[in-house]
């Protein structure tokens, strides 16, 4: 197995004048029984979303993979300048922090008319369902359940306590 790794890095080596362009670890690791398994780069992309969005504003429609690039490419633009104008507000108010408030008037001067009015208040919406869901912890399984109230321990009656012979005396 060490004179296929050897091979491996020789190759990569050779492969830009000496410096090694592949990690080595990465497409050995996972092997089972001596067959390697190549990971594949991980790539950022929205075409999930943009899909459910898609399905539903529209369930019968389809989208070809040319418009689903188009479309992520779109969406990844549009993030860009969001953030890069929502720091560069940040920055002109001397804060260090971007806030949501910073976000929605980025996205009311980038997008037009009506798309903003829809995007600022999706985006309302979402941090509003965000706060809500971290203010309700929710319930976790470790935690014993409480019994019945008919299996609790009932309260003992109040009997009064006799005093002490020390007690009557005074």
């Amino acid at each position: 197995m060490s004179s296929k790794m050897a091979a491996i890095a020789a190759k990569a080596t050779k492969a830009k004048g000496g410096r090694t362009t592949r990690n080595v670890a990465s497409s050995v690791a996972g092997s089972i029984g001596g067959a390697k398994k190549r990971r594949r780069r991980h790539r950022e992309s929205y075409s999930l979303y943009i899909f459910k969005v898609l399905k539903q504003v529209h369930p019968e429609a389809g989208i070809s993979g040319k418009a689903m690039a188009i479309m992520n490419s779109f969406v990844g633009d549009i993030l860009d300048r969001i953030g890069e104008e929502a720091t560069k507000l940040t920055f002109a108010s001397r804060r260090l922090t971007v806030t949501a408030r910073d976000i929605q008037a980025v996205t009311r001067l980038l997008l037009p008319g009506e798309l903003a009015r829809h995007a600022v208040s999706e985006g309302t919406k979402a941090v509003s369902k965000y706060t809500t869901s971290m203010l309700i912890p929710p319930p976790s399984s470790h935690q014993p359940q409480q019994k019945p109230a008919q299996q609790q321990p009932q309260e003992r009656e109040h009997q009064p306590e006799e005093q002490s012979p020390q007690e009557k005396s005074q």
